[in-house]
């Protein structure tokens, strides 16, 4: 937002100089209050104190040079949207001159100056709002409009002269934000009073000052009450940013010094007149002021005081300095230090004067102290050049005005003062942080830090210290700058935090809980905690100087990121995630805005390249400036910290003692609706959790300054990785072949590996629930964020900007869904359903095919992760309809055209039958399969063989038992009983192409089969098609297979542990084998480094040799063929020439297997069970498999869900199946119907698989559930016993066409259980069964 950008963007016309920043530095530091540290701090914080020579690096400069930006902006915002730039071609939007141009002769309304304030500010307040300034726009020099409905008048005298006037000293200790409409004279609150009487008790002050004779009022303007912009940006706050800009400062003091010499006594007009008249007319339009009669009213009969007798309260210290000026070569007292960095050779600032004069000053009379309000500039002065007066037209800091409002850069000091050389007085220029008569505070600030003793002085003191303190005065000699800490630690945080709290001075804010108190066990290794010394009788305590103190100390920290990486780091290695995450939550809650907003800071340093970018030598060194840089690893910890902190954000969930697992479900449940795009869980439709939970929450995820730091982490995430790649072609330009740095997020990861927690070191110890419950709340709150940021700047295109922080979020999820099994998450979090309730099912799919991704562009589908798999398969099913719908939809205009052609044409009868056979495979609207049940595989090889792509692309119908009188109209379930009955036969074992493990029942290819490649291809093809088609198969395939079809390594033994449960428990007992076990040594087994398996009778035995792509290497896992295995002959010629495989067995042994070696040999073991033994049968399978398939739609799938989409699902919930069943003839009601269900709720699995399949033709459930499933129940007239004498009447039948289960009303219920039954068991074939 701009209120945090610290200047306008370079290269623009408003671009401020760097004289300009110096000359606002200067002014800043002579007004800024300095942080130091109190004198009952803790021995251990003095250990840590350092002092701050940089003026940027003080948070009161730094506050206030953020507010003079923001005003600046907004200004320059106004003038762009009311005037414009005048330039006749500007492409700005905003600027009122595109504007203009784009309306061309019709009429345009120019906004006035409270729609432009209202633009102004909002424009002002986005993400680097320096963008939408036109670059066209000069520089205002003309005051803003807001101005013109401010007037001076003169002030009414509500007390005689004899009333007492504040002193300048309490002038500047007592001021605060007033009205304009107030006299100038800021009323400050009894304890400031208080504390103000008791800081200069002893002191001597300067008397008391003549006040300026007029006010600052606004004229009446006629407002819409009902208007919010009117009410809002209408109001004395916002119209502040227009009148404390400098242009409109530096007019206001010409017009009060214009109306105060009109005002004075030597220029008083017997005759009325109007100040306004005796100005420069037309020269400023826009100001004016009221009109004075002679006999003091205004025009409008308004009474007038008298006015204030020049010279009778001029304090005769002032006099004499206003006299008899020091020179400027005078030394500079010992208390001012500015930065080393911007100090010239021009003679040494001196200290800031202790008052404001309330006068205002002409800037063209020459300054009788022209070093006065110098700049701390850099060295790049002569040592001869001339003192450096102010500039007249310089920063609002430079020139000192009337009263107008107390509301300032600082909390007590008023923007517009500056303090004139006649209000210093040297002679009484005391010191700074005045606390009683011995300790002056001139330079700490306009307001007054020491309070009375009291109540609050024993609350902020530690009860148990017997060290008493008296407060000891400065000595004029000591060097006067402001102090901070140098590092912070887990105990400095909690000491600071409790200060805060104690104190009350921690900021106001919506997060939950509003404080936090120490809910750990203490700190390992150490047990003294750090308190405050109590402080001695009647001495005043120091709250505000506490709080100074640590504002400035967080700022100074957080805002540097290898001091932020220093504080927050331990034996080199990052505090322990627990820790870290409780630092931030202890800060968060006393000064969020502060944390956030100085970590925003911080953060910026991820953006700088690397030292590898800017060598001299390196191509794109041009291409970025020259700043400090962080290595991936340090930018990686300040990443972490950073993470962590807004995981302080949410709101604190604590595990309940009595249910433990409560507390985890409350963040499962509340990371599940916010996934949905939902404030609130909606009567409990996506999870049950109290409406107070999910408010504080939204107050969470959507605050500002949080969501700006996430913002600008997510953008670095790819920006580093963008570096990364960058450093690496350099490296490979060069030749160098160090190796690349580590991942960005690689030391987050890192902390949150909790699989290995038992090796990290925690500094702070918490409960064994406390630990628990921490990890799973910083996976799931990281997600939540990214999805915070991902649902705030997301544009409703699933197309989306890859380099911003939309894409870094989808990165951080993408690196956090690769690690879940050590983050401990399931799939399920990462689904957001947000996206795909608003993104359209079909044609979104369709054209993500053609979108190509870079690293600007991305496509929401290249992560699919987010989806839900019922989701995903919508859209494979939807990229397939897709292809379906083209290809019938191209064969049947093809065939329109033949069949125009054939009867316009002159052809012969035989030639339209030549040329319709030829074109047949192209104008066929279907891919028919003529099937016998006697020979289903032999003609469904013959009639796939060679067939065309556009033709298998076609939608299937298949004509199954036709020649032998079966009927059967193929709408699903004729194609469901060929696929099946293909299948079946496919993958007998007998047939020697497949294998059946016996304990899993999965089927594998079999190593050096007798079978053609040609025949796995045709297989794969049927699979192919039944996947296209939207069929599931009763096959039972290991995930291994499923994993290599969508080109993913299998390297690990959970892989395998479907498929071959034994070998992978050998394995497993190998890979936890433990030499100094009573089982002895690995080695004493006799396991050698070989394969081995079973074929044909015969057992195989090969030497296992290393993967030729690279230990470690998963790209292209399945093409490495690091060996050929040997195949067995399928002729008896070439038997007679090649030995058998079994001949080929190595006579001597291998080598050992050893602890050493063992996870090379596991590797290699899966390498070649999956890969290396059934190479030639799996990629013959592959290619038939990708047939129907576009590539990149199975992109979309993972592993489990390519599974569930080939075979189904197995588990069959008939309680679901219920659910959706319908009925013809009969209700839910009706006594058959009840007595059904209660006989197949009883029902084994195998019975309620051929249920199912006498029904459907297919013993599986799709993916998604019963609801995809068509169950129709049809009564079937009434059966009795008189029917057929003897017979027993009508058993059930189906109509498997329609999913159709004929069911006659029987008598009673064990007559159903009956026919049922022997129905389901003899069930083959279409018709009756």
């Amino acid at each position: 937002m701009t209120r945090d950008t610290m200047r306008p963007a370079a290269g623009s016309s408003q671009s401020y100089t760097n004289a300009d920043d110096l000359d606002i530095l200067a002014g800043l530091w002579e007004e800024a209050p300095f942080a130091r540290l109190p004198c009952d701090a803790p021995t251990e914080l003095k250990d840590l104190l350092e002092d701050i020579d940089n003026p940027k690096r003080v948070y009161a400069i730094h506050k206030a040079s953020r507010r003079h930006n923001f005003q600046q902006v907004v200004q320059r915002y106004v003038v762009q949207l009311r005037e414009g730039c005048g330039v006749e071609h500007c492409v700005t939007p905003t600027c009122f001159a595109c504007r203009k141009r784009a309306a061309g002769q019709a009429p345009i309304k120019r906004y006035n100056t409270t729609s432009a304030r209202t633009l102004a500010t909002y424009l002002a307040s986005q993400d680097n709002p320096e963008n939408g300034l036109c670059p066209n726009l000069r520089t205002p020099k003309a005051p803003p409009a807001a101005l013109g409905s401010l007037v001076f008048v003169p002030k009414q005298r509500l007390h005689n002269d004899r009333a007492p006037v504040a002193s300048p000293k309490s002038q500047v200790n007592n001021s605060r934000p007033v009205s304009p409409r107030t006299n100038g004279r800021p009323v400050a609150s009894a304890r400031e009073r208080g504390r103000s009487t008791n800081s200069l008790r002893d002191t001597d002050s300067p008397k008391p000052k003549r006040q300026p004779g007029f006010e600052a009022v606004e004229e009446p303007v006629s407002k819409d009450h009902r208007s919010f912009a009117a009410n809002v940006f209408g109001t004395v706050a916002f119209k502040m940013l227009e009148w404390l800009t400098p242009a409109a400062l530096e007019d206001m003091s010409r017009r009060t010094k214009a109306f105060q010499e009109e005002l004075s006594p030597d220029r008083r007009d017997p005759e009325p007149a109007k100040v306004e008249a005796n100005r420069h007319k037309g020269e400023e339009p826009r100001t004016r002021a009221a009109s004075v009669q002679p006999n003091g009213t205004l025009a409008n009969g308004r009474l007038l005081p008298k006015n204030k007798p020049s010279g009778k309260d001029q304090d005769p210290k002032d006099d004499h300095h206003s006299r008899d000026p020091p020179p400027v070569s005078r030394s500079t007292h010992p208390r001012r230090n500015s930065n080393a960095k911007l100090r010239t050779a021009n003679p040494p600032v001196p200290k800031r004067q202790l008052s404001i004069d309330p006068y205002t000053q002409d800037p063209l009379v020459d300054d009788p102290y022209p070093g006065l309000l110098r700049s701390p500039r850099g060295n790049a002065g002569s040592a001869d050049r001339g003192p450096r007066g102010p500039k007249p037209t310089g920063s609002a800091l430079s020139r000192p005005i009337s009263q107008l409002s107390s509301a300032g850069y600082f909390d007590h000091v008023a923007l517009e003062k500056m303090p004139p050389p006649k209000a210093l007085d040297l002679k009484n220029y005391l010191g700074r942080n005045q606390l009683d008569g011995t300790r002056t505070s001139d330079t700490s600030g306009p307001r007054q830090l020491g309070v009375p003793s009291g109540s609050s002085s024993d609350r902020s003191c530690s009860s148990g210290s017997a060290e008493v303190v008296h407060p000891e005065p400065e000595s004029d000699e000591e060097s006067v700058l402001p102090q901070t800490l140098s590092t912070l630690n887990a105990d400095v945080v909690d000491f600071i935090c409790d200060v805060m709290q104690d104190d009350g001075t921690a900021e106001k804010h919506m997060l939950e809980p509003l404080s936090i108190t120490r809910f750990h066990n203490g700190h390992r290794g150490r047990s003294k905690v750090l308190k405050r010394k109590k402080l001695a009788s009647g001495c005043p305590n120091f709250t505000l100087e506490w709080k100074l103190f640590i504002e400035q100390t967080l700022f100074n920290i957080l805002s540097d990121p290898r001091l932020v990486v220093q504080s927050f780091t331990k034996q080199g290695q990052l505090y322990d995630s627990h820790t870290l995450w409780y630092c931030m939550l202890r800060m968060t809650r006393v000064a969020p805005s502060l944390v956030f907003h100085s970590l925003w800071m911080a953060a910026g340093s991820l953006f700088a390249p690397p030292e590898s970018l800017l060598a001299p030598r390196s191509p794109t060194a041009k291409l970025f400036r020259d700043k400090e840089s962080l290595s991936n690893a340090e930018a990686g910890r300040l990443m972490s910290i950073c993470l962590h902190a807004l995981i302080a954000t949410a709101p604190l969930i604590t595990p309940d003692p009595s249910d433990p697992e409560k507390a985890t479900q409350q963040l499962y449940d509340m990371s599940r609706i916010r996934s949905h795009g939902l404030s609130l869980a909606q009567s409990g439709a996506v999870a049950n959790q109290p409406a107070d939970l999910c408010l504080q929450y939204e107050d969470a995820f959507t605050d500002d300054l949080a969501l700006r730091l996430a913002r600008r982490l997510f953008t670095a995430i790819n920006t580093r990785r963008c570096f990364d790649v960058l450093c690496e072609q350099n490296k490979a330009l060069d030749g160098d072949e160090k190796a690349a740095e580590t991942d960005v997020l690689a030391p987050l990861f890192s902390q949150l590996n909790f699989l290995h927690a038992d090796a990290v070191y925690y500094v702070l110890d918490f409960s064994f629930n406390e630990r628990a419950l921490h990890e799973t709340r910083v996976p799931i709150l990281l997600l939540d964020w990214a999805r915070a940021v991902m649902l705030n700047d997301w544009n409703g295109s699933p197309v989306i900007k890859g380099d911003g922080s939309f894409g870094g979020a989808l990165a951080l999820m993408q690196a956090m869904y690769n690690k879940r099994h050590e983050l401990l998450l399931g799939d399920a979090q990462f689904r957001s359903e947000y996206f795909a309730e608003r993104l359209d099912t079909v044609q979104m799919p369709i054209a993500w095919l053609s979108h190509l991704s870079t690293r600007q562009k991305v496509h929401l589908l290249d992560y699919p992760f987010i989806f839900n798999p019922s989701t995903l398969v919508t859209y494979f099913r939807s990229i397939n309809f897709s292809r379906m719908s083209r290809s019938y939809e191209e064969s049947t205009s093809l065939q329109d055209r033949i069949d125009v052609i054939a009867s316009r044409s002159s052809l012969t009868r035989h030639h339209k039958e030549v040329l319709t056979e030829r074109l047949r495979a192209a104008a066929t609207k279907y891919l028919v399969l003529d099937i016998r049940r006697e020979a289903v595989i032999e003609d469904a090889f013959n009639q796939l063989w060679r067939r065309e792509e556009r033709e298998l692309l076609r939608p299937l119908k298949v004509r199954l038992g036709e020649s032998t009188g079966e009927e059967g109209f193929d709408l699903g379930g004729v194609q469901q009983e060929f696929f099946r009955l293909a299948l079946a036969e496919a993958l007998n074992p007998d047939y020697g192409a497949f294998t059946v493990d016996e304990r899993s029942r999965m089927t594998w290819f079999v190593p050096g089969s007798l079978e053609d490649e040609w025949k796995f291809e045709l297989i794969g093809l049927l699979v192919s098609l039944a996947v296209y088609n939207g069929l599931t198969l009763p096959v039972t395939f290991p995930k291994a297979l499923y994993r290599k079809l969508l080109d993913k390594p299998v390297d690990k033994l959970g892989h395998i542990a479907d498929g071959w449960p034994d070998i992978a428990s050998s394995l497993t007992e190998i890979e936890q084998w433990d030499d100094s076990g009573p089982k002895g040594k690995l080695e004493d087994l006799c396991i050698t480094y070989d394969f081995s398996t079973s074929a044909f009778g015969q057992h195989v035995i090969r030497e296992m040799k290393p993967s030729a792509s690279g230990e470690g290497d998963n790209s292209d896992w399945d093409r490495s063929p690091s060996e050929e295995w040997p195949q067995f002959s399928k002729t008896a010629a070439h038997a007679s020439y090649y030995p058998a495989p079994h001949e080929d067995n190595p006579e001597e042994e291998s080598k050992p297997v050893t602890i050493h070696n063992r996870d090379e040999y596991i590797s290699d073991y899966i390498r070649y069970l999956t890969t290396v033994s059934v190479r030639p049968q799996y990629e013959a399978f592959a290619r038939g498999f990708r047939t129907c398939l576009q590539p990149k739609s199975l992109s979309l799938l993972t592993p489990s869900l390519l599974q569930s989409l080939v075979e189904g699902v197995q588990e069959i919930d008939i309680s679901e199946l219920k659910r959706y069943a319908k009925y013809t003839g009969y209700d839910e009601h009706h006594r058959t119907i009840r007595d059904f269900w209660s006989i197949v709720k009883r029902y084994d699995e195998d019975m309620k698989r051929k249920l199912l399949e006498f029904v459907t033709a297919s013993d599986r459930v799709p993916v998604g559930g019963m609801k995809y499933v068509v169950f129709n129940i049809q009564k079937n007239g009434v059966e009795n016993d008189e029917v057929g004498g003897g017979n027993r009447g009508r058993l059930p039948t189906s109509y498997t066409c329609y999913s159709t289960l004929l069911l006659p009303e029987y008598k009673d219920k064990e007559t159903l259980r009956e026919r049922l039954g022997m129905a389901l068991e003899n069930a083959r074939g279409f018709g009756f069964a």
